[in-house]
């Protein structure tokens, strides 16, 4: 199999945000906090299961396009960019529009925030996914740029 090796930079930081969105997760979410927590229900168990299995898969499936070389080699890059914007982007969609299905970014009994910080007056308690998913769209952006 042939590795490719142009926009080594690009390739590099593509990996680490397909690291970000599938094994991350898969370390988070396979927890006393999410998979295996008794205070969620059954069905929420499940769903928190089946999406980080998908993400492992779409992550798997990433990798190979980011790495594997041959023709369309650039083209595959900008797929494998379009997995993980899409990935990201569904998870700010879903935050966004926690107001219209009483969502939360966490449970009390969950994983804590980073810290609290005061915007416009006001104490704001940073998400580790969201703050991390922050970084992780900041790195996605960078890969595109290293590839133009």
């Amino acid at each position: 199999m042939e590795f490719a090796t142009d926009h080594l930079v690009a390739r590099i930081l593509l990996t680490l945000n397909t690291l970000g969105f599938s094994l991350g997760p898969a370390i988070a979410d396979f927890s006393k906090t999410h998979a295996t927590n008794p205070l969620w229900t059954p069905h929420a168990r499940f769903h928190v299961v089946w999406q980080v299995l998908s993400y492992c898969g779409i992550g798997l499936i990433s990798l190979g396009l980011i790495w594997i070389g041959g023709p369309t080699a650039s083209l595959r890059l900008w797929l494998a960019w379009g997995l993980a914007l899409a990935v990201y982007a569904g998870f700010f969609a879903t935050v966004f529009s926690m107001p219209m299905y009483g969502g939360k970014v966490a449970d009390v009994n969950g994983i804590p925030p980073i810290t609290t910080v005061q915007v416009a007056g006001r104490a704001v308690a940073l998400d580790v996914n969201v703050t991390v998913f922050c970084v992780q769209v900041t790195v996605l952006a960078l890969a595109g740029l290293a590839m133009l």
